[in-house]
């Protein structure tokens, strides 16, 4: 048998082997990829189509309008404010997230402490606790009549009790804190991983040289789990813009649109007749075009990302 025919069998060989391998990967993965067909890209393909629609999605009978969805967009101010509040819930949150969350993570790797695994525990016990329990209980908590301006008034930090949840002012910084503590123990969880990755012999080798911990976080171990960090500023981000189950059940958007966001506007939009009947065609549109604006936000990011993990190697 000639060299040639021996390198072509040999990569009849590899190939089946490939192939098979991919078999059973796609099989694997064939539940999952169902699922999201019929539960993703689905809806998707309907929002689309509904977008185009005059419809409220309770009449049998709906008008094809084309883009006069998204022309009506360009000029409506609640759809912009909401819009801007999205982003500004984001800026707010995600940089509080990151540090926060790092900073537990970093505190809870270390093998000395004590009781780290109770301490993992308790940060993370809110990720795993109802949203909608945890805003009813926030509302007693930040009420004009609760604890938390009880007790500033009694320490006379403040005069008069501040209605956090109320004001326009305090509204959306307010909802900030409040994901910020619910939220955090996930984005711990993620950091520890990334920390975890970190060899040993790098904090030795910081010891031998002198540096105190402060100084090996920020000169040694900081560089190395930047790439992780890009992919846990994505995720953070990405979460970040669909926030829903907090806003409605603490302030449903107000006071005064205050914290109106995207999730909040299209849900009032395509179910709720507080503002006439609903439009489920126009509410679709509102949710691609910001749909859109993420998916931009994502790309931005993982180009950052990857740029991080070009500069660590």
């Amino acid at each position: 048998m000639t060299k040639y025919a021996v390198d072509a069998a040999t990569r009849r060989i590899r190939f089946k082997r490939k192939l098979k391998l991919n078999l059973w990967c796609w099989m694997f993965m064939s539940l999952a990829v169902g699922f999201y067909i019929l539960f993703q890209g689905y809806p998707i393909i309907c929002s689309i189509q509904y977008s185009l629609l005059d419809w409220s999605g309770m009449t049998s009978n709906a008008t094809f309008i084309g883009l006069q969805n998204y022309k009506e967009l360009m000029h409506d101010e609640l759809f912009w404010n909401a819009f801007i509040n999205s982003f500004k819930y984001m800026v707010m949150i995600v940089p509080l997230e990151l540090a926060v969350s790092l900073f537990l993570a970093y505190l809870l790797n270390d093998e000395k402490m004590k009781g780290r695994g109770l301490y993992r525990t308790m940060y993370f016990v809110p990720v795993v606790t109802t949203a909608s329990v945890v805003g009813i209980i926030m509302i007693f908590i930040l009420g004009v009549q609760g604890p938390v301006n009880h007790l500033l008034v009694t320490l006379h930090i403040l005069q008069n009790p501040i209605n956090f949840l109320g004001n326009a002012k305090y509204a959306l910084p307010t909802l900030v804190i409040i994901s910020l503590w619910k939220d955090c123990g996930t984005y711990m969880i993620y950091w520890l991983a990334g920390l975890q990755g970190v060899s040993k012999d790098v904090y030795e080798a910081a010891t031998i040289d002198g540096a105190n911990r402060r100084q090996t976080f920020f000169h040694i171990v900081l560089p190395l789990i930047a790439p992780t960090g890009g992919i846990i500023a994505i995720l953070c981000a990405i979460n970040s813009l669909k926030v829903f189950d907090i806003v409605k059940t603490m302030t449903e958007g107000g006071p005064y649109y205050a914290t109106d966001v995207i999730a909040t506007y299209v849900y009032r939009t395509a179910f709720s007749s507080e503002i006439g009947m609903p439009r489920l065609g126009y509410a679709s549109a509102a949710a691609l075009f910001f749909g859109g604006a993420v998916i931009i936000i994502g790309i931005l990011l993982n180009a950052m990302k990857d740029r991080l993990q070009k500069n660590v190697q």
